[in-house]
């Protein structure tokens, strides 16, 4: 255990009358601080152009890259039936081969000619080479295929090429001849008619989607509209409700997709009306418990006009300034208990050491305990006990409870105030023990409820600091018990003992 006794810390007040260099002075962001607001405020977003973006950019993306594949089809379905005829030919003209006296020749009439070069489209080539390379029949500018397929055998093949500038489609075979190399027979013709079938191919396909894009655009955007009529539709329903209307939105009427967004609103809806009840609340407490305070200081304020004798004046005087001093106690809580409920404990949640925070509140309240000469001690483990929590907060409760403390024990009385932990739990403890009355089992719930005082308590209170304890503790996911204390050293000395429950910290950040 610490040192008992805790010494008070001076704070540097500035002089009456200091004044901070340039606090008059106003420059052009408080002159003009809606232009800083214009110009940080984000642009609003549409939903609706949003999803229209994202499905519209990848359709009109892909369009030219599926002209494009269907440019690449087109080309292929066109050359499917041409290079079958092509094969068709050379193979004909390759059965048309002979061998006489050692050479290669073509028996083929003038007429199979004239038919085999009849197209009214393309130009139509075919050359025949013998075992040697020696040109045996048809045209002698036809291109020779590449060294390498000579061992294709009698297979057909395909090749594209060019004669006189113009591209060509050849179809070759080797026509193998007894005890020699094999001949070479080469049927080729001009692209024109694959274009041309190609192109209409394209047209077909290509044309529809001229009259079907758009369309598509229109019907994006009629489903949209329909798609996000619900959202519209609860749109209006918030815009037409009443400033005082929180009650929730029927979750029923909007689709699966809206259905989280309805449910947080509702409940936004829910601490809203709790928070205005809340309000109510307050202001109905406080116009009850000042209207009592504030008669009483107007029947002393006309009694003191109605004195004749300056000692009765006097005495009267004295009660007034303690009929305010109370007053302004009464509304220090009160508005202390309003901030608690609307502040949040999460507005300044930091870790910090509560041996610190502790120790600092103990000392600010030496002074008043040893007005009454009570015993005021803390004690600690002698190492840092870190919870998390708002520090302001904090130091607030443990005000309320050495204030708490301190009134309802007699003079020359004992309070201790102890910071502890446990090994291995997830908790710290800060216990308030004092030797005054005590608190009945039966009346322990209650003491916690605002404006609530025991009947008989001699103590001047307004029964709100419990109250704003039991709030700040909650806030900080603790938790508050009132225990009966007796020292062990003083078996006579009984008491009171509010066990506060707050979770550990980490010590990373820390401060008090």
């Amino acid at each position: 255990m610490g040192d008992r006794l805790a010494w008070p810390r001076r704070r540097p007040h500035a002089p009456p009358g200091d004044t901070v260099p340039g606090a008059d002075d106003h420059d052009l962001a408080d002159t003009l601080p809606h232009l800083e607001d214009d110009a940080t405020r984000p642009v609003a977003r549409s939903l609706f152009g949003e999803i229209l973006d994202w499905m519209l950019a990848p359709l009109l993306l892909l369009w030219p890259m599926s002209i494009a594949v269907t440019y690449l089809v087109a080309k292929s379905i066109a050359n499917a039936p041409y290079d079958r005829a092509l094969e068709s030919s050379a193979i004909v003209l390759s059965q048309q081969l002979r061998e006489v006296n050692g050479r290669v020749t073509l028996q083929l009439p003038i007429s199979a000619r004239e038919i085999l070069r009849a197209d009214e489209t393309d130009n139509i080539y075919y050359q025949v080479l013998g075992t040697h390379g020696e040109f045996v029949s048809g045209d002698r500018d036809l291109p020779l295929p590449p060294e390498e397929d000579a061992g294709a055998g009698s297979l057909v093949q395909l090749r594209d090429d060019r004669i006189h500038g113009a591209e060509i489609r050849v179809a070759y075979t080797y026509v193998q001849q007894p005890d020699a190399r094999p001949a070479l027979v080469q049927v080729a013709e001009t692209l024109d008619k694959r274009a041309q079938l190609a192109n209409e191919i394209i047209k077909g396909v290509i044309l529809p989607q001229f009259v079907i894009l758009p369309l598509a655009v229109i019907l994006v955007w009629f489903g949209l509209t329909r798609g996000l009529a619900p959202l519209n539709a609860i749109q209006e329903r918030i815009r037409a409700r009443s400033p005082g209307d929180t009650s929730p939105i029927d979750e029923g009427a909007a689709p699966q997709e809206l259905t989280p967004l309805v449910a947080s609103f509702n409940e936004l809806l829910g601490r809203l009306e709790q928070s205005v009840q809340t309000q109510k609340r307050f202001i109905a407490d406080a116009a009850h418990q000042m209207k009592t305070p504030l008669a009483g200081l107007r029947m002393q304020a006309e009694l003191a006009q109605r004195e004749q004798s300056p000692d009765e004046l006097r005495r009267t005087l004295a009660h007034i300034a303690d009929s305010s001093d109370r007053t302004a106690h009464l509304v220090k809580q009160l508005l202390s208990l309003a901030r608690m409920e609307n502040m949040g404990a999460a507005d300044g949640m930091v870790p910090l050491d509560l041996c610190a925070l502790s120790r600092q509140v103990v000392a600010e309240w030496l002074p008043k305990a040893w007005a009454k000469q009570i015993d005021l001690g803390f004690e600690e483990p002698g190492a840092p006990v870190m919870t998390s929590g708002n520090a302001t907060m904090l130091a607030e409760m443990l005000n309320n409870l050495l204030d708490n403390a301190i009134s309802y024990t007699p003079d020359g009385g004992r309070v201790t105030v102890r910071v502890t932990t446990a090994p291995f739990e997830p908790f710290v403890f800060l216990d308030v023990e004092d030797t005054g009355p005590g608190i009945p089992v039966a009346e322990r719930e209650r003491v916690m409820q605002r404006f609530y005082r025991i009947l008989g308590t001699q103590a001047e209170g307004s029964g709100l600091g419990l109250a704003i304890v039991r709030e700040i503790v909650q806030q900080h996911g603790g938790d508050i018990a009132v225990l009966d204390h007796v020292y062990q050293s003083s078996p006579r000395l009984a008491g009171a003992q509010f066990r506060i429950t707050l979770p550990r910290g980490t010590p990373e950040g820390a401060s008090a």
